[in-house]
């Protein structure tokens, strides 16, 4: 039996402005989450990139290619539903921070390494007042307890549409300093995911490239560029 898929049943597709927000309609009609909640996002930019994307769908309708609904569904109904939760996971990643994992050989990898993350710890402890211990290898080395605290706090001071965009800037680079780093502006998102594929890069360099791999890595890149983008629009 084939799959029942979803079929454009609308004409016009519009944004306005509604309580608590903005809202996108289909022939007047407002757009709910799965959840049955109204789709209303802070921003009119975040609303118009919806909206255009309501407006491409065809004959059937593609969730994949609608990243910012996905992503404002996710905000409403996940995230503002359960919002210490997410803080949690999310600081969580402080404890075992990518910047903090260095290579103990080769002397290259390590160089590559220190030039990248050192200066981005060294932000974190002077602007965040969260410094991090630096462990070498892969075994578990604990981290501050004061620091962890302070770096709970940049989280928990975030929207819900706030964390659901840093949530995928520090899941898919591994790092809270990382997309911290990000949402606070001292580095863009482009720079921050190659910052955070130091370790794979060199691994390419010494074996060669996999086409599959690049490719998964390349969706994964455009979804964190895309994180970015999210976070700032609202």
């Amino acid at each position: 039996m084939s799959e029942w898929k979803a079929k454009r049943f609308w004409k016009e597709t519009t944004h306005e402005a509604t309580e608590g927000g903005w809202t996108i309609r289909l022939d007047g009609r407002p757009v709910k989450t799965p959840a049955k909640i109204a789709l209303v996002v802070p921003t009119e930019e975040l609303a118009r990139e919806i909206a255009a994307e309501w407006n491409a769908q065809e004959e059937v309708i593609q969730p994949l290619t609608m990243p910012f609904t996905r992503c404002a569904n996710a905000a409403i109904d996940r995230v503002a539903t359960q919002r210490d939760a997410v803080v949690e996971i999310i600081a969580a990643y402080g404890e075992t921070d990518l910047l903090c994992y260095r290579a103990e050989q080769p002397y290259e990898l390590i160089e590559r390494q220190a030039a990248s993350w050192d200066p981005l710890l060294e932000w974190s402890k002077n602007e965040l007042s969260a410094e991090l211990t630096v462990h070498s290898g892969v075994m578990f080395g604990s981290q501050p307890e004061a620091a962890l605290k302070t770096l709970f706090a940049h989280v928990d001071e975030m929207s819900p549409f706030q964390l659901s965009a840093l949530h995928d800037l520090v899941a898919m680079s591994g790092s809270l300093v990382l997309g911290l780093a990000v949402a606070k502006g001292r580095v863009d998102s482009e720079t921050a995911w190659d910052m955070s594929r130091i370790d794979e890069e060199w691994q390419i360099q010494q074996w060669g490239r996999d086409e599959e791999a690049d490719a998964l890595a390349a969706q994964k890149r455009e979804e964190f560029l895309r994180a970015e983008k999210l976070f700032r629009m609202v």
